[in-house]
């Protein structure tokens, strides 16, 4: 990752977590902004190393807010970034940890769960407010974006 796209991912996250610091729990989700805000820093990191990905952001539910695919995404891309989302949001922890966890034999196995790394959660205050998950490179790069 380049030092720009380093800055920008990390700006981009301090804006999301300044965007809902004082949220209370119970106001505590994630909202189409932070979604849009969070899809183009991916999509941007996906564009500077050539990567051709479907990126998904659900709410806490697993309602899709926000899905982008990319040309040259292959088709079976859209099914894995749902498994990846289900996977963080039953999980609570990312879909490449859940695989590692299974293995390991830490965790029972999850109906329609997915092991690839690139699935994430989205935490405010602690609270999961969502999931984002990449597919269509190598599970580290998908984690990457």
């Amino acid at each position: 990752m380049t030092t720009l796209m380093k800055n920008v991912v990390r700006l981009t996250l301090a804006l999301l977590a300044v965007t809902i610091i004082g949220a209370t729990s119970a106001e505590a989700q994630l909202t189409f902004e932070q979604a849009s805000t969070a899809m183009d820093a991916a999509e941007a990191e996906a564009r500077a190393n050539g990567w051709n990905l479907t990126i998904l952001i659900t709410d806490a539910d697993g309602v899709p807010m926000y899905v982008r695919r990319m040309d040259g995404a292959s088709e079976r891309t859209w099914d894995i970034v749902q498994m990846k989302c289900h996977t963080v949001l039953t999980a609570g922890i990312p879909s490449g940890d859940y695989g590692r966890a299974l293995e390991a034999g830490t965790m029972d196995s999850i109906p329609g769960g997915i092991h690839y790394d690139g699935g994430l959660p989205i935490r405010f205050n602690g609270e999961m407010v969502g999931a984002m998950a990449a597919s269509g490179a190598r599970g580290v790069e998908d984690a990457q974006v």
